[in-house]
């Protein structure tokens, strides 16, 4: 019998890291979004530093000037200017600051949440399975999109709201993908044996249950993350998430599009293409940690 020493539990531990970063490194697509990610959040994060005007400057004589692109560019503006004459380029760092945000704080509420019932559910099962997944049922009966807007609307507009809106609105697919994690793993014969030796309820929870279901919660988080940014940007959209003058990428794409009949198609196209990039890079890159973290997907295996 070989046994396993703390260092030696340490060394598989670090082994197996290792081995999804080795296959995160082989994925191009994967990096790609990784790298991505990392310019859009540095961009945003370091806005202050980055931005090469006031994003809540504004001035009518240089409103809707087009960018490097023209001869007609204003020095100092390279992506043009909105319809109040407020630096683009600006207002898409800063924007991007607050869209990152709602996806991220959104994102956290949905985990937290999803965790407690899908774990409750799974392990517990009985009429507290019953229960919870009535819930999850009920609010998967309506589009994601819809039901944000039901949330917030009820809630009232606002930036806050729309947090919570789409935290609520995420929840139960957490849920049962927590779920379905924790009744396989429930069975396992070491969760008997732990209840075997007299092991109390939370301590297996908290030490083996909860550890081994992290693999499928991270990689579905960061795919949640991307439809959760979408989805922010959408309550912006169509009014019901951030507020004028704020910066945000939905409302900035919501107010400008009036003016691409104009011919002013920057203020409108540059928002837009923040959404697409930001949404694209996250989603290759949980794509890539699916293929890394899955090892029936490891090495092109055929199912």
């Amino acid at each position: 019998m070989i046994l396993m020493t703390p260092d030696t539990q340490k060394v598989k531990r670090r082994t197996r890291f290792q081995d999804i970063v080795r296959q995160l490194r082989k994925n191009k697509s994967a990096m790609f979004g990784f790298g991505m990610m990392v310019i859009i959040v540095t961009l945003c994060v370091g806005a202050p530093l980055f931005a090469p005007h006031d994003p809540y400057d504004s001035d009518l004589d240089r409103g809707l000037k087009p960018g490097f692109w023209s001869d007609d560019a204003l020095p100092g503006y390279p992506l043009g200017t909105d319809y109040l004459g407020r630096d683009l380029l600006s207002r898409i760092l800063y924007g991007g600051r607050v869209t990152l945000s709602v996806g991220f704080v959104a994102l956290g509420i949905a985990v937290v949440m999803g965790i407690l019932m899908g774990t409750s559910s799974g392990y517990f099962g009985g009429w507290v399975d019953n229960i919870v997944m009535r819930i999850v049922d009920i609010l998967f009966a309506y589009p994601a999109l819809l039901l944000a807007l039901v949330v917030a609307g009820t809630l009232g507009r606002g930036i806050d709201k729309a947090m919570l809106a789409i935290g609520i609105v995420y929840t139960p697919q957490m849920a049962r993908v927590m779920r379905g994690a924790v009744l396989t793993i429930k069975e396992m014969e070491y969760i008997e044996a732990e209840h075997a030796i007299g092991s109390s309820t939370w301590r297996i929870i908290l030490k083996h249950v909860l550890p081994n279901s992290l693999a499928p919660i991270i990689v579905y988080s960061t795919l949640m993350l991307a439809t959760a940014i979408l989805d922010a940007a959408a309550l912006g959209f169509l009014g019901v998430g951030a507020q004028a003058p704020s910066p945000e990428w939905g409302l900035a794409l919501s107010i400008s599009r009036k003016y691409l009949v104009a011919g002013a198609w920057w203020a409108a196209t540059f928002p837009g293409l923040a959404i697409l990039i930001s949404v694209i890079s996250l989603n290759l890159l949980g794509d890539g940690l699916r293929d890394a973290l899955d090892p029936r997907l490891k090495g092109g295996a055929k199912l």
